[in-house]
């Protein structure tokens, strides 16, 4: 019978399966559940979706003993389970007779995923309210309960959010949560289609308390709770609107003058700018407390609320003429703003109200920049020895976005300890292995994914009785890898060399001897290896063929310089692998290619599922061919390292270009060429995180080149403020090492930013840290070079009066003139634009007269 019951599941027969499991006793259950979960640990495609995972989820309901046995097995990543799943497992419970499915519940949403957690919810959802029991609180459920009402079931898809929230059975317990966990908000700003209402769930929030249903006392206190307690800009947007839809009466905002008066001076700008707002409306504040506040907001790179603080001070001075001189004072320090304009504006309004005029500024002379040396290149961490250290290394690899330094001691782990004490590894690793979910080694939709070649090393190197099976997987994905090249545009050579190298290691545990590492592994921080020791270790390999991606990847990682010394020791050694090492060293590695930036266009709605609607519709990359060579002479390219460039606009595989510096780290402008796709998206898709790679970028060798220049361009125009820190990052690491081209990348910035393949005000913040950290004369060269193209263009784009203002300033501090073509006519034009205005004060930074 429990064979028959394996293939009912398997065919997704769920009446069939609550038959045969009616009517028999415990024990026979008990048999049946300990059949089961060995048979579903046991199966290599362990996924489980649709008919397939309800059948089995009521095979489990049905013949295991206990809530716990059920969520271990229905907890799996693996198991997909939605709402629909839920009736045919609660009529299980029921002809059963067992009490625990509110405990089930429970025990599953422990398991949920902390990312995109909803699916999983609606299912343990309906196990709830079948019972009638509390739903969980913490963190996972609360957010899976709020994907629930962003993205409700197909059959509440053409119900209001409201007449949805007015029924729902958790609302009372876990709107609260919605206040307290961090960063939820983000989730919380999803809009309603159907009804054509932007951030829906605030509105339906408000529209309950007008009705009743929900105390506004408690709701709007939960709201500055929220507030006071601080989180990113975007997550505290729902909380903002929430507040305004409930619009707090004058003595509702009395209550709060110490929360606005907090918010005003530390809050993001949105939420600032509300509690500004709100205490304008107010017929009296504290003078001393919202001066004080005061300095703070006028310290603030938020010129709006600048600009709205120093129109309210100037409003108070007049009338309160008897606190004017205090006011004035607070005026004066706002003479320090970054802005021009707010800078004049304070400064005006402070002397109007009876401060002393700020001194004249004095001439300084001309000074470059004051960057410290770049760091000493660090070594790379010594090799594991120890399986227990193997575990764990490679634990924190999976659990996590992969680094190119833990992997490649993972990965040479692995080649070392297999076979060497195999029953001590088998029992270290079972730990890891065991809780992997059994997936295939190539990711359906994510070629770039390494997570599931890394997974199947780990059970290859498992004394496992499927190691010969595994082993000739290895083979297969090995062989294919060979003959079909980088299978889909979105994997770089780099990256397949990578797949390659994890493919060959594959084939090779078990067989090669133990104590033996990789000949690749690098010798320092930034991937590079030692020749000395490459030699060593190919004295060490012996007669042995070594590895032919292992090798390729040594080689690659060697310093691109003819070293005829080195080849002729290696020569000498008479072995296959002295050849090919000697036959390298006397050449220069990898020839430049040809390189030039091309303009590619593209439809942003068609890239992905998750492009940004409006963002540019053009992308600088850069196409690469061989170098002309002279007769007879041509570079061995089995990687394609050379050919083809990356006209790809969606980026579901950027994070993995952190990895391709250490790969080749003496080819910058070669890694650079292949990352610009990737590092493009943080511009003008806003992908997070995609310009990560900039400083390894920096931290390589090798000439950068217009491929280096547009990538450092793209960084400084990076939506988010990480990716923005990485390329100022790069930017000075490369300038204190005298790498950095500062007018190429000018003229790149300016180009982009002309364009609108940039959003130019984005660069602003960036080039300002730079020259406050050291760089002033490289962040005036930068922009000397970048602003000729703006001021040309039909319409200079927003952004360029406050590239001048940073201009004029940088131009001032180092003393340097430099002339910038197109200043002079904009200078010259009539009227007080503060582009003109701007443009002027760039003209005249050298002559004041």
């Amino acid at each position: 019978m429990t064979t028959d019951l394996f293939d009912l599941i398997h065919e997704g027969a769920v009446d069939e399966i609550t038959v045969a499991l009616t009517g028999l006793d415990e024990s026979r259950r008990r048999q049946i559940g300990t059949e089961l979960a060995a048979y579903v640990r046991k199966l290599r495609d362990n996924r489980w979706a649709g008919r397939k995972a309800t059948a089995l989820a009521v095979a489990a309901v049905g013949a295991l003993p206990s809530a716990a046995k059920v969520a271990e097995l229905l907890g799996r990543r693996s198991v997909s389970l939605d709402e629909e799943d839920g009736p045919p497992v609660v009529r299980m419970a029921r002809h059963r007779g067992v009490d625990w499915l509110p405990e089930l519940a429970h025990r599953l949403a422990d398991r949920l995923p902390r990312t995109d957690p909803w699916f999983a919810t609606r299912f343990i959802a309906y196990l709830l309210v079948a019972d009638r029991a509390a739903p969980p609180t913490d963190e996972r459920f609360v957010t899976g309960w709020v994907g629930m009402l962003s993205w409700p079931p197909r059959r509440e898809r053409d119900v209001p959010l409201l007449d949805r929230l007015r029924t729902d059975p958790f609302l009372d317990t876990l709107l609260p949560r919605l206040f307290e966990v961090d960063g939820l908000g983000t989730r919380l700003a999803f809009d309603d289609f159907k009804a054509g209402e932007n951030l829906a769930l605030p509105s339906a929030l408000a529209r309950l308390v007008a009705e009743g249903r929900l105390d506004r006392t408690v709701l709007l206190r939960s709201c500055f709770d929220r507030l006071v307690r601080g989180d990113r800009a975007a997550a505290l947007r729902p909380f903002v609107a929430l507040h305004d839809l409930l619009a707090p009466t004058p003595a509702e905002c009395a209550e709060h003058v110490a929360d606005y008066l907090r918010l005003l001076a530390d809050g993001p700008g949105p939420v600032a700018s509300m509690a500004q707002r709100a205490l304008r409306g107010l017929p009296e504040v504290e003078m001393e407390a919202l001066l004080d506040a005061s300095r703070a907001v006028l310290a603030r790179p938020d010129k709006g609320l600048v600009r709205a603080q120093l129109n309210w001070l100037d409003q108070l001075a007049r009338q309160r003429p008897d606190r004017a001189a205090e006011i004035a004072a607070v005026l004066r320090e706002g003479a320090g703003h970054p802005a021009s304009d707010l800078r004049d504006r304070a400064a005006t309004l402070a002397t109007k109200h009876g401060a002393a005029p700020a001194p004249a500024p004095t001439a300084v002379e001309h000074r470059g920049d004051e960057l410290p040396a770049p760091p000493v290149l660090a070594a790379a961490p010594s090799p594991i020895t120890d399986p227990d250290e193997l575990v764990e290394e490679a634990a924190v690899l999976l659990g996590g976005e992969l680094a190119i330094l833990p992997l490649e001691r993972v990965l040479d782990g692995l080649a070392r300890l297999v076979g060497a004490d195999q029953p001590r590894l088998t029992r270290s690793l079972r730990a890891v292995v065991d809780r992997l979910p059994n997936r295939s080694l190539e990711h359906p939709w994510a070629p770039c994914c390494l997570h599931g070649q890394l997974a199947g090393l780990l059970r290859a190197a498992v004394d496992a009785p499927d190691a010969a099976a595994l082993r000739a997987r290895w083979a297969g994905l090995l062989a294919a890898l060979r003959q079909a090249g980088p299978p889909d545009p979105r994997v770089t050579p780099p990256h397949w060399l990578l797949r390659l190298r994890l493919a060959e290691l594959g084939t090779q545990l078990g067989r090669a001897p133990a104590g033996v590492g990789l000949l690749a592994v690098p010798t320092a921080a930034n991937g590079s290896l030692d020749p000395g020791v490459l030699h060593e270790r190919v004295v060490a390999l012996g007669d042995r063929e070594p590895g032919q991606w292992d090798l390729t990847q040594a080689l690659l990682r060697l310093p691109p310089v003819v070293d005829e010394a080195s080849a002729a020791r290696a020569a000498a050694l008479g072995t296959p692998a002295g050849d090919r090492l000697a036959a390298w060293l006397r050449t220069p590695g990898v020839p430049e290619p040809l390189a030039r930036p091309v303009t590619v266009f593209f439809n942003s709605r068609a890239v992905s599922f998750f492009s940004i609607p409006g963002g540019s519709t053009r992308r600088m990359v850069v196409e690469i061919q061989p170098p002309e060579s002279p007769e007879g002479e041509r570079f061995e390219d089995p990687l394609r390292l050379l050919s083809g460039w990356q006209a790809r606009f969606d980026s579901p595989c950027a994070i993995w270009s952190i990895l391709w510096p250490a790969l080749l780290p003496g080819y910058r402008g070669l890694v650079a060429t292949y990352a610009l796709p990737d590092i493009a998206s943080a511009a003008d898709q806003e992908t997070r995180g995609a310009a990560a790679v900039l400083p390894l970028l920096a931290e390589s060798a090798g000439r950068g080149g217009v491929a280096l220049d547009l990538a450092l361009a793209y960084g400084l125009g990076a939506r988010h403020r990480s990716d923005q820190a990485a390329a100022l990052d790069a930017l000075l690491i490369l300038a204190a090492a005298g790498d950095l081209d500062a007018e190429a990348v000018g003229r790149q910035l300016g180009t982009l930013g002309a364009a609108e393949m940039v959003v130019l005000t984005r660069a602003v913040e960036p080039l300002r840290d730079a020259a406050a950290a050291g760089a002033p004369f490289t962040t005036w060269r930068l922009l000397a070079a970048t602003l000729p193209a703006l001021l040309t263009a039909p319409t200079p784009p927003r952004g360029t009066p406050d590239l001048l203002t940073l201009a004029a300033e940088t131009a001032t501090v180092t003393g340097a003139r430099i002339e910038v073509p197109g200043l002079a006519e904009v200078a010259a034009r009539r009227g007080s634009s503060r582009l003109v205005t701007e443009a002027r004060r760039l003209a005249t930074a050298f002559d004041p007269g």
